[in-house]
């Protein structure tokens, strides 16, 4: 099994896990945080959530363009290439869709922004989880499970 595999998988199903986390519990509850030092929250939550994300997104990212490029001998490049176009997806809503939602939402709570956000974010769930299910197969597929 290929480490390299291994270090993709592990970093999708950990932000496989996360989004869930976010989507279902984590974004719904920002319209309860009330008006009183919503701004504060917003920032911390950037700023920590940044922390928790990002470096498992990039090892994600890096991974997924070196199996594409480079295919381990028994998995099918398509499919690599198929998760790759995923992690762009995920980045690209990430940029465009639910960072210009935080954006409005750093001066203080807005409905209608908060709502675009969770409703966008259901992008990067589908990508992920769809991502979860396709590396689990190659890693099954690689003789790793």
């Amino acid at each position: 099994m290929s480490l390299l595999l291994l270090a993709n998988c592990a970093a999708t199903w950990f932000l496989t896990g996360l989004i869930w986390f976010v989507q279902v519990v984590h974004y719904p509850l920002f319209e309860r945080v009330g008006r009183d030092g919503y701004a504060q929250y917003q920032a911390a939550h950037q700023s920590r959530t940044t922390r928790v994300v990002a470096p498992p997104m990039l090892v994600e990212l890096v991974t997924a363009a070196m199996l594409a490029w480079n295919p381990p001998e028994r998995l099918p490049a398509a499919w690599l290439w198929v998760g790759f176009a995923l992690v762009l997806v995920i980045w690209l809503s990430t940029a465009w869709l639910q960072v210009p939602q935080h954006n409005l939402l750093g001066p203080g709570f807005q409905s209608a922004a908060w709502k675009r956000l969770v409703f966008t974010n259901w992008l990067r769930t589908i990508a992920w989880t769809l991502r979860a299910v396709l590396m689990m197969w190659l890693l099954t597929r690689s003789g790793g499970a």
